[in-house]
């Protein structure tokens, strides 16, 4: 039912009570019609709200499904961290075992390349478990690498030859003209030669 004038006047209503009356409800219809178009205008927006929430449901999937690949992920990069700092410590410590066991320098990065380090384990102390068992394989695999440290005097049975002490061959094999000149330089010696 709508409020007319004549309704309001068959109330004994003064003419000036209907007007403000009727002004108000005008401006009341006026306030909620403006709200029925902004609704309006979102109600239609809202298919189009919907699509795109549907579309970014499809193309990010479940959020939980993205935290358990990153989570999975993450605690994947941690233990790959955690077995090398574990076989860098184990290399260490076997590079020290080559030298102990007189391995060169040189050699040590070529045999850590080529040596695997996922059966050793270290003990509390940081040094290798079964450290003598690996000396032994050292010892016999890397026998060819191992550098000599001690140095060996020159035998006495069969002592050097004095570099400028002259064989009668050689002399012989020299011009005349050497031998002369070789003959006043040493003449004790040549005439050993010449006997």
């Amino acid at each position: 039912m709508a409020l007319t004038r004549e309704m309001l006047k068959g109330m004994a209503l003064t003419e000036e009570q209907v007007s403000a009356i009727i002004s108000e409800h005008v401006n009341v219809t006026s306030a909620l019609k403006e709200q029925i178009k902004e609704y309006k205008t979102q109600a239609e927006l809202l298919p189009a709200v919907q699509k795109e929430l549907d579309d970014l449901k499809k193309s990010g999937g479940d959020w939980q499904d993205k935290y358990n690949k990153e989570h999975k992920d993450f605690e994947q990069y941690k233990q790959d961290i955690a077995a090398k700092e574990a076989e860098s410590k184990v290399k260490s410590a076997y590079s020290a075992l080559l030298k102990e066991n007189g391995i060169g320098d040189k050699y040590i990065d070529s045999i850590l390349r080529v040596t695997d380090f996922s059966k050793m384990e270290l003990e509390k102390e940081g040094k290798l478990k079964g450290a003598d068992q690996l000396s032994e394989e050292i010892k016999s695999d890397y026998s060819g690498f191992i550098v000599s440290t001690e140095t060996h005097g020159a035998g006495t049975e069969t002592p050097p030859a004095d570099p400028n002490s002259m064989t009668k061959e050689a002399f012989e094999k020299l011009s005349l003209a050497e031998r002369m000149s070789y003959a006043n330089e040493h003449p004790g010696e040549v005439s050993n030669l010449l006997k």
